[in-house]
């Protein structure tokens, strides 16, 4: 394994321990243009990269109330058999002993971004599908930096050294089998899947492997005595039709023998950007409520103003105490990156929907993004060109000075007593309601 706490770095498995027998990094890689890379337990080890103390102990990241969900594992952790989206609870009571962490969405975008452009360092041909994730097309880079199996060996010694982080890689003729590829390699390791073995790699495989298969999917090919890639691959097209009906049929026998034309999108844009919490205890208290909608709105402005985006609808998901579930979406006249916008959007449809009835879960999700830049907001009557868009703008260059803590709205605080100094935040000139601590914020990063 890859010692990443002191100054020396060795890369280390070469395959992971669910790669079919006779595939590795040193297979025929000619034909394999693709590398699917994932970060291994990103979350987590981007914890234990700046808690180096916590290296080799059970560290979990996620909720650590009594609703909470687990974001992310180490290995150490998977071991007690914790997995992501399990309720705390649950991880607790199967390791007690287990290091429970918040999650720090800050920190991970920020160690996403270094890697990304580590990334983009070796080719620019890179979709980035999640922020611990990404698809890269190297055919251009062979020249300068070898065949893909020797730049799937670079870009995991750089992480290594540079990011102090692992990686596992599937190198493989297409997207689908390189991220098969690199789920087979994982913790920390490559596996090369050659172009001519590719059928030999994927049938004895089971049809869940296939991307378009979740659970009930799954069952109904299971009825049909479809259990293996091989199966499907084998089958009619007209038996499939009957269990999955004609688009997936073809989506999936395509699958099943190893095809796939897509290609690396490097235009990806996200679609929307959301937040949602769930509370320790079901609420009841409007404003309780309503401080956590504008907390969310806030986080999701936030994003959205550092991603360069604004969107034109608002929607919010709310879970009811029974685990009744809804959703609820309102248009703008114009695109908006602004908390208090969407917060009143969202309260206007929260309003509408809760009815007296406590409220396990709150979401709150900005649509239909496209570039801020050039923009038009859509005034109301009577509104001052200059307001809360620059109030939260400034409060961004506080909060990425001094942290997160340094600056935040009135309502979110436990004291509301404003600074009296002239400098620092202040100065900013915030919008009605927003506040800065009396405390002294943490030093610049």
């Amino acid at each position: 394994m890859s010692h990443l706490g002191g100054s020396v770095v060795a890369v280390g498995r070469a395959s992971g321990g669910g790669a079919p027998k006779g595939f590795g990094p040193d297979g025929d890689d000619s034909g394999c243009p693709f590398l699917h890379i994932d970060m291994d337990a990103f979350f987590a080890a981007v914890e234990v990269r700046r808690r180096p103390e916590l290296r080799g102990l059970p560290v979990v990241v996620g909720g650590t109330g009594g609703r909470g969900v687990v974001s992310s594992a180490s290995y150490e952790a998977r071991e007690y058999g914790i997995r992501s989206a399990m309720p705390t609870a649950i991880a607790r009571s199967r390791c007690p002993q287990a290091i429970f962490i918040q999650p720090d969405m800050a920190a991970y975008a920020e160690a996403s971004h270094a890697v990304m452009a580590l990334f983009r360092d070796i080719t620019p041909m890179v979709e980035q599908l999640s922020v611990d994730e990404a698809f890269l097309d190297v055919s251009g880079s062979r020249r300068l930096f070898g065949p893909p199996a020797e730049i799937a060996r670079l870009i995991r010694r750089r992480v290594a050294q540079e990011q102090r982080l692992t990686c596992s890689i599937g190198v493989a003729p297409n997207k689908f089998l390189a991220k098969l590829g690199s789920t087979r390699a994982k913790p920390d390791g490559l596996l090369v899947i050659p172009a001519d073995r590719t059928l030999k790699f994927l049938r004895p495989l089971p049809v869940s492997v296939l991307w378009g298969v979740g659970e009930r999917t799954e069952e109904s090919l299971h009825r049909l005595g479809l259990r293996t890639v091989a199966d499907v691959a084998d089958a009619p097209l007209s038996l499939l039709r009957t269990a999955v009906g004609q688009s997936l049929a073809a989506h999936l026998h395509e699958l099943a023998w190893g095809r796939d034309s897509r290609q690396v999108n490097t235009e990806h844009q996200e679609k929307s950007i959301g937040a949602e919490v769930t509370f320790d205890t079901d609420l009841g208290d409007p404003e309780a409520l309503r401080r956590a909608l504008l907390a969310l709105a806030q986080k999701v402005a936030g994003r959205a103003r550092a991603a360069g985006q604004a969107g034109r609808t608002v929607s919010i998901k709310v879970r009811f105490a029974d685990f009744r579930t809804i959703s609820r979406s309102r248009t703008l006249p114009g695109p908006t990156d602004v908390a208090h916008e969407m917060l009143a959007t969202a309260w206007e449809l929260f309003e509408a929907v809760r009815a007296q009835q406590r409220i396990r879960l709150v979401g709150v999700r900005l649509e239909g993004l496209s570039a801020a830049e050039g923009a038009v907001r859509q005034l109301a009557l009577g509104e001052e060109e200059d307001g809360w868009r620059e109030a939260e703008v400034a409060s961004d260059a506080v909060i990425a000075r001094f942290g997160r803590g340094a600056v935040r709205p009135a309502s979110l605080l436990g004291t509301t007593r404003r600074s009296t100094g002239a400098e620092g935040p202040r100065s900013q000139n915030p919008a009605p309601g927003m506040v800065v601590p009396l405390s002294d914020p943490p030093p610049p990063s």
